[in-house]
């Protein structure tokens, strides 16, 4: 079954933000646009290049009022050591989250049974915490900040503009669709 629509379940967790630890759960979720972003594990390959790019980002993020979670199977303590000791990783203004009893990577489907780690899982979630949209790959593949904040763009559009869609390649400012019987077979 999709996640596409369903309601962020309960969850308590830990994670590093800004220095300290914080306690995130689904209600931290409420009343804002959310992006969460799986990641395997803290001290991997592709993780603090993922990690660097959305740091690198974080202010689109912060003008689209977005918060953003970076999710990996390592405690929070993990998190700490990994933002002192990784200067990409240490760019990280947002939180990183601690899931190591699996229980978010399991809720979100982006749970490896035989290994413990979580795929690369991006996810985002709307104010009343609904999940809007994802993307779900193998772990050899890397993300990149500006697609998922396209996503995020065309996420808070057609939530603004019942009606309307988001066509392919669709970027802020572009002109979008409104679905009618007039354009069955003429795009």
């Amino acid at each position: 079954m999709s996640l596409i629509n369903t309601s962020v379940k309960p969850f308590k967790v830990q994670a590093f933000k800004n220095g300290k630890f914080i306690e995130v759960t689904d209600q931290s979720l409420k009343g804002k646009w959310s992006a969460l972003v799986f990641m395997p594990a803290a001290f991997t390959f592709n993780c603090p290049t993922e990690v660097e790019d959305l740091a690198d980002n974080h202010a689109e993020f912060q003008k689209k009022e977005v918060e953003v979670y970076v999710i990996t199977t390592d405690t929070h303590f993990a998190h700490k050591v990994w933002h002192e000791t990784s200067p990409a990783v240490g760019k990280s203004k947002f939180a990183l989250v601690g899931d190591p009893t699996h229980a978010l990577t399991r809720m979100f489907d982006v749970h490896i049974e035989e290994e413990g780690l979580a795929l690369r899982g991006s996810f985002v979630i709307n104010p009343e915490g609904v999940i809007k949209a994802c993307e779900i790959h193998d772990n050899g593949i890397a993300r990149d900040a500006k697609e998922l904040l396209r996503k995020i763009s065309a996420a808070q559009y057609i939530a603004k503009n019942p009606g309307q869609v988001c066509p392919a390649k669709w970027n802020e400012g572009a002109a979008t669709l409104t679905p009618s019987l007039d354009l069955v077979g003429k795009i």
